[in-house]
């Protein structure tokens, strides 16, 4: 029997329905235990009720959480996506729903919740726009204080005729946006409004460029919020960027491959990046690649930010979507969306290499892990 105090609750956002890019099989956001003492998982509950509940982001508080409804069609004209509130049960961290706002757009796919507690910010992947919703005090959503469209394209004519913002992350002062759009190749740079709720592009420098075709998709801040780490959905790439947390910045450093260099794309077995994570410890990057189906290891340079390719690790299944890395940086946790399973890495604490634990769990189509202590 795990010690109270080894148990992490963990939620991990589903796809329930087929949509244009994958056939859902879960019946809802489905709630574990994560031992960290030993790496093993445990079911216990499915909060349904919201359709494909893709990915999700816990409030400051650990009282609420909120999920994208990644729906592409659009109903009565209207665009059908939404976001949806749910409560977290103190005592035994299952989720009771609260409502649902829509989100504005088509395809909502990425959510993030402000420092303050009181905004959720979302992006809409399929009709490309950004939203702002506010969260009253008892967790849950009003009607969105903002909503901004981006316009744009650029080089792929399959996946870049129309913008396309993939993710949406705050930096550590709550002042910056910053929106990987695939479909325009930018990170878009806005400064956020905590008071009012609001989002305007940023007068220093409102968007930073990638490679035409990288096609930008998500993004982690480092801990010393001096670098920010974009992945590069359609060439496998990552960039280091240095931030300038006064004005809100993005400089290159260096872009890098994610795949091993005797790896060969075809038509039939191409890969693509999808998402990035910096350990805890500021030491290590990783990233996961679909189709390789793998994590990609980096060691991070702490003073100029410069990455090193490390070593490569198998997923242990298909098509590798969001990871999650625990808070003290013991476990990296997989969710393989096309095997409908999640695995258990332990971090070796002074390499930042990945040792398989032995344990994992069978979740229909697993898109987002999130952790929360109770």
């Amino acid at each position: 029997m795990a010690a109270q105090n080894d148990l992490l609750m963990m939620y991990v956002g589903t796809y329930t329905r087929r949509e244009s890019h994958v056939a859902g099989k879960s019946s809802g956001i489905q709630v574990c235990h994560f031992n960290t003492a030993s790496g093993e998982i445990t079911y216990i509950d499915t909060a349904t009720g919201i359709v494909n509940p893709s990915f999700l982001a816990i409030h400051p508080t650990g009282r609420f959480l909120y999920s994208v409804s990644e729906m592409g069609e659009r109903i009565e004209g209207k665009p059908a996506g939404g976001i949806a509130a749910f409560q977290i049960d103190p005592e035994t961290g299952t989720l009771t729903a609260l409502n649902q706002q829509p989100s504005l757009g088509s395809g909502p796919c990425h959510l993030v919740v402000d420092a303050t507690g009181r905004f959720v910010l979302a992006t809409n992947y399929a009709s490309g726009g950004v939203c702002v919703l506010p969260i009253r005090a008892d967790g849950t959503l009003g009607t969105s204080t903002d909503f901004i469209q981006h316009e744009g394209s650029s080089v792929n004519p399959q996946r870049q005729q129309e913008p396309h913002p993939h993710s949406i992350n705050l930096d550590a002062s709550n002042a910056y946006a910053l929106v990987p759009d695939l479909g325009t190749d930018k990170v878009m740079i806005y400064a956020f409004d905590a008071e009012q709720g609001k989002l305007k592009l940023n007068s220093a420098q409102p968007w930073a460029r990638s490679k035409s075709g990288a096609g930008p998709r998500h993004l982690d801040f480092h801990p010393n919020q001096r670098f920010v780490y974009v992945g590069n959905e359609l060439d496998s790439t990552v960039i280091a960027f240095e931030f300038d947390a006064t004005r809100g910045t993005l400089k290159e450093i260096s872009t890098l491959s994610t795949l091993p260099e005797n790896y060969e794309e075809t038509s039939q077995e191409k890969s693509w990046v999808a998402d990035v994570h910096v350990h805890p410890s500021g030491d290590t990057l990783y990233v996961s690649n679909r189709g390789h189906d793998s994590i990609a290891i980096f060691d991070i340079d702490q003073e100029s930010g410069e990455l090193t390719a490390a070593g490569y690790t198998s997923t242990k299944g298909k098509y590798p979507r969001n990871f999650a890395v625990d808070s003290e940086g013991k476990f990296l946790l997989a969710a393989n969306q096309n095997s409908d399973d999640i695995y258990v890495f332990r971090i070796d604490a002074k390499t930042g290499t990945l040792e398989d634990t032995g344990f994992g769990a069978e979740i229909p189509t697993p898109v987002c892990i999130k952790l929360l202590a109770l």
